[in-house]
This record gives structure tokens, C-alpha cells and sequence, in this order.
């Protein structure tokens, strides 16, 4: 019987290697939501960049979580603030996505957006927002693991559909049905009587 990974582990072998692209190209089967994480940075100025490693953690405390590169300049003047905001684009925002994913100095220029009650910059157009302070970094390897603990919510948008991406272009949600389908009432009734434990 071979070894399992926890006895390689405590034999002191290492794993083995994982070529980059590959997987890149296995992770792009998997369809995300971006998002453009935001704050001030220590001259006052707005910073923030295109993320698509986004994802909630935790109900009760309200916590989400997001990975910057280690060597990014924006994440550090975010941390140095100790509080982002989480902009979810909309499918029409794919302009704004392209600006704040580029190394433009000035991300904000031209772009529509307004300072929250708590001095954050949201974005007008986006989905939906979230405002959060830093709770904890952890190593991720060649990125942070940032969890936030939300303080504030924006309404979600009545309408409109999220900018997505997959397999290393921008995608979109198919037509909306003209009808509920038949496991739709079903699982609406699942997600009103399943209590959050039993997920876990």
C-alpha cells in the first residue's frame, strides 16, 4: 500500500511539482466574479485594484476574504489604512475592470465614484458593495490572504448581472428563463429551512 500524502508529508518528501500554466489552465475552469478592492492611500488619494480572488468566509462574525500579490504596492497602502471596500462589477463593467487591473498610476481618473459615510471609495456603478476592516493577513505563497470583517452593505443593485470570468476571458450569464424551472422552488424552500450549521 503506498504512502498518502500525510506520510509523505511527515516523511519529509516533498510533493510533487506542479507546472505553472497547467495550473492556471485547471483554476480557469472555474467561473469567478471580480470584484475591485479599494481604499485611500496614505497621500489621500484613492487606490485599488482588479480581484478575482474573492470569497466570503464566515456569517456570524461577518467575514470575506480576498488575496493580493505580495509585491503589490496597492495592497500595501490598502493595509496601511486598515480598512476596503469590495466593488462587485457589473457585466458593463469591463472598461473598469481593464483600468484597474492595468499598472495606470491614476485608476480612478475618468471613473464614476463617491467617498462612503465610513471614507471609502465606492464605486457608483457597481453591483454591490461591502465595507471592511482588516482582521488578518496570512501567507498564501506568493500572495496574502486578507480576511475582512464587514461592517457596512450596500443594497444589492434591483437589477443587472455580474462581470465574470473564465477560462482567461470575460464571460456572462446565459438568457434569464422566462419561467422558473421546476427545482427552483425546491431549493428556495432548502435555503429557507436549512439552518447554517448543516452546510458545515
Amino acid at each position: 500500500m503506498s504512502p498518502g500524502p500525510r506520510d509523505a508529508a511527515a516523511a519529509g518528501v516533498a510533493p510533487p511539482a506542479i507546472e505553472p500554466r497547467r495550473f492556471r489552465n485547471v483554476l480557469g475552469q472555474f467561473c469567478t466574479g471580480i470584484t475591485v478592492i479599494a481604499a485611500f492611500g496614505p497621500g489621500g488619494a484613492p487606490v485599488g485594484f482588479a480581484c478575482q480572488s474573492f470569497a466570503a468566509v464566515s456569517l456570524d462574525p461577518p467575514l470575506v476574504l480576498f488575496c493580493p500579490v505580495r509585491d503589490s504596492s496597492t495592497w500595501a497602502a490598502i493595509e496601511e489604512s486598515g480598512l476596503f471596500c469590495v466593488n462587485i462589477l457589473a457585466e458593463e463593467q469591463r472598461e473598469v475592470c481593464a483600468r484597474f487591473g492595468s499598472r495606470e498610476p491614476h485608476r480612478f481618473a475618468s471613473i464614476a465614484w463617491h467617498t462612503s459615510a465610513r471614507g471609502l471609495p465606492l464605486l457608483d456603478d457597481a453591483l454591490a458593495t461591502l465595507e471592511c476592516s482588516v482582521a488578518s493577513v496570512a501567507d498564501g505563497g506568493d500572495h496574502h490572504i486578507v480576511v475582512g470583517r464587514v461592517l457596512e452593505l450596500s443594497e444589492p443593485a434591483a437589477s443587472g448581472r455580474p462581470l465574470l470570468y473564465y477560462r482567461g476571458r470575460y464571460t456572462a450569464l446565459g438568457p434569464v428563463a422566462t419561467s422558473a424551472p421546476s427545482w427552483r422552488t425546491d431549493l428556495e424552500h432548502f435555503l429557507d429551512t436549512t439552518t447554517f450549521d448543516l452546510w458545515l
